[in-house]
């Protein structure tokens, strides 16, 4: 009968929560009862002296009538013990669970588990608030997001508050490399499929990758010949202007999305980019070439500010986050599906041609719409390294079998022939090894690996061109195994 309760709760909010874990026994006979719509039909009208529903059954009915409420706010909630949010649905569980302890059951067995099983979906649900605003991989998006904060407010957000123009500091390559970085780990954040830990995931990657592009474009308009002279056209001064102002609203989105702003709002700095639209719309410009193209290109950076200001709600949306679903990762999965059969083709059978397909499936991942999506373009860029390390592979297995050294060969030159004949054999384990870092075979792959690498520094070129540059070459395909051997014992999940 209990099972019965926890079905029709979990059917109110679709989430399998344990009710603490609860053990109860199902085999005792229960009073007969006249079933009735509502959350316990299996206590509604039970025998005794009460003409109707019991009062503690109706109070129970209240109660659920509020976890139903709850449940899902809870089941999506993807924020941090700190914040306000949580604070409240916390203290709304906490008030509830005292309301169900507070019911009368006079001893009655089937009010007691009414209110036990009601309780323990109180509980249940407080647990889960807990463990996904507690929980490892929250804390790292956490602990990431504000590294990208600190590196925004250094080199963006900060200088534009003490009175600098964008203009009259540079924003450098590393900073832009530091913030991609930040993304990349973000990506790589483990959630288990957890939904709102997925989606505190795709929140933060979302706004930093915002930014990311942000920079990138501010960093390739560095070198234009922008503004142009007030004196070109009437125009200009005030195109100019607009400039000014675009360039400080750059710093404000940066700060808006990365959460430095407690005052502005996306929707307000929307507004603000519209109305400078429309009077650089009106502006008459039809007579200068330069200066219609000077108006184009403002415009252009103002559409690319606006483009990011509808992050706000963005993370709400399902589909957005839960990737399942989602027909690009379909595409993306069925292509390293047909990757997989021809990496077993190759490791059983040999080379047979595969490589001209392989270049047609990475010219397909290239074509795959990622949506602005982090999570699927790190999906794309996995399946892009799946496609290219069997290709390396395919290529040296064929260039050493088209070998045929001359009698006047280096021995440098032929060592390092040697070693790639032995990181071959090492890339063939490497592409059928499907464990984990903690296996034995993982660490023998390794240190074999690294093996190689101290056998390549050992090679002395003494001079020759072709000797250092096979050596280095050499080297970078040892790393690139070592990488690869790397992503595909990451446990890496959408």
């Amino acid at each position: 009968m209990c099972a019965n309760i926890l079905g029709a709760l979990k059917s109110l909010f679709r989430k399998p929560f344990d009710g603490g874990k609860r053990t109860m026994g199902h085999g005792s006979q229960q009073p007969q009862t006249q079933q009735m719509p509502g959350p316990f039909p299996g206590y509604s009208r039970p025998q005794g002296p009460y003409p109707g529903q019991h009062p503690a059954l109706l109070r129970l009915d209240e109660v659920q009538r509020e976890i139903a409420t709850l449940g899902p706010q809870v089941c999506s909630y993807s924020g941090l013990q700190s914040d306000r949010e949580y604070k409240r649905l916390e203290r709304e569980l906490t008030r509830l669970l005292l309301e169900v302890d507070q019911v009368e059951t006079e001893g009655r067995p089937e009010l007691q588990q009414a209110r036990k099983c009601a309780a323990g979906e109180v509980e249940g649900l407080l647990r889960y608030l807990e463990g996904n605003a507690t929980h490892p991989s929250r804390l790292a998006i956490e602990e990431l997001t504000q590294e990208a904060q600190c590196l925004l407010n250094e080199g963006v957000v900060g200088p534009f508050r003490q009175g600098q123009a964008q203009d009259a500091f540079e924003i450098s390559e590393e900073l832009v490399e530091a913030v991609q970085d930040v993304a990349m780990r973000l990506a790589q954040v483990k959630t288990g499929g957890s939904v709102p830990l997925r989606k505190a995931r795709y929140r933060a990657l979302t706004r930093v990758c915002a930014v990311q592009e942000i920079l990138e474009g501010r960093v390739r308009t560095h070198t234009l010949a922008l503004p142009l002279s007030d004196d070109t056209h009437e125009a200009v001064q005030r195109i100019n202007q607009v400039m000014a102002q675009v360039s400080g609203a750059r710093c404000q989105e940066v700060a808006l999305l990365m959460g430095l702003s407690g005052r502005d709002s996306c929707a307000h700095l929307a507004r603000i980019l519209t109305e400078l639209l429309v009077e650089l719309d009106a502006l008459d410009v039809s007579s200068d070439a330069a200066v219609r193209n000077y108006r184009k290109q403002v415009v252009e950076e103002i559409n690319g500010l606006l483009k990011h200001l509808d992050l706000e709600g963005e993370g709400e949306e399902t589909r957005r986050y839960d990737l399942a679903q989602n027909d690009s990762i379909r595409e993306i999965e069925a292509i390293r599906g047909r990757v997989s059969e021809l990496r077993e083709e190759v490791l059983r059978y040999g080379a047979s041609g595969q490589g001209t397909e392989l270049q047609a499936l990475l010219m397909h991942l290239d074509q795959v719409d990622t949506g602005r999506n982090p999570c699927i373009r790190e999906a794309r860029r996995r399946a892009v390294l799946e496609v290219q390390a069997l290709i390396t592979f395919l290529d040296l297995w064929e260039a050493l079998g088209r070998r045929n050294p001359g009698a006047d060969e280096p021995p440098s030159h032929a060592s390092v022939w040697r070693v790639l004949a032995s990181l071959c054999d090492l890339q063939a384990q490497v592409l059928g090894f499907d464990g984990k870092r903690a296996d034995k075979s993982y660490m023998v792959l390794e240190e074999l690996l690294t093996k190689q690498l101290l056998a390549l520094d050992a090679v002395d070129p003494q001079g020759d061109q072709g000797t250092k540059i096979a050596r280095k070459q050499a080297v970078k395909y040892a790393q690139n195994i070592l990488n690869y051997l790397d992503m595909k014992t990451d446990e890496w999940e959408y």
